[in-house]
């Protein structure tokens, strides 16, 4: 199995130095776009308010096309997604519900880091060593799939996007609304 063609959309929002993707992209693990023409034209842009799971359907997009992260800070998410959405024909996907390991949003679901997200993207895919390449660059990395062994396995084994959904609620006490 190849390796998927990792990228993240850097908007410079935050701490260079304390930036996950920059961090990753010094190591080689994904390449680090700050000119948005220059990134890929296919593949899936990790989107968390886009509304759609990345679904086992959805894998086929990484064969011939990219994963792409928006690098950009949580508290001007709003802004940043509208501004890609307009420049870019990827296909918008939302992870499942996980836990954060990183030391900013320590416990809290969905608030991933870049290389958390794309990690995970890759765990549910099926390519567990880049996975972990990915996360090579924090020490954290590796709790982070400790943290979250049993969801990524179970949402890794679901043969729908729906079906993926609904195993959330398996691990994670929320009700469905607040994903809507």
């Amino acid at each position: 199995m190849n390796n998927v063609a990792v990228h993240a959309i850097w908007l410079a929002q935050d701490d260079p130095k304390k930036n996950t993707a920059v961090r990753s992209a010094k190591r080689g693990d994904l390449v680090l776009h700050k000119d948005l023409r220059r990134i890929p034209r296919r593949g899936v842009l990790l989107d968390p308010l886009c509304g759609k799971v990345f679904g086992p359907e959805d894998h086929e997009y990484l064969e011939d096309g990219a994963l792409v992260a928006l690098d950009c800070s949580w508290a001007q998410i709003d802004g940043s997604v509208a501004s890609i959405d307009r420049r870019t024909r990827l296909k918008h996907r939302m992870l499942p519900l996980l836990l954060a390991a990183n030391p900013v949003n320590w416990g809290k679901p969905g608030r991933l880091s870049t290389v958390e997200a794309l990690a995970a993207t890759l765990m549910l895919a099926g390519h567990g060593d880049q996975a972990r390449q990915v996360l090579g660059c924090v020490r954290w990395g590796e709790r982070f799939l400790e943290l979250n062994a049993e969801p990524l396995q179970a949402y890794a084994g679901a043969t729908t996007s729906s079906e993926l959904i609904d195993i959330q609620f398996e691990f994670f006490d929320i009700d469905k609304e607040q994903l809507t």
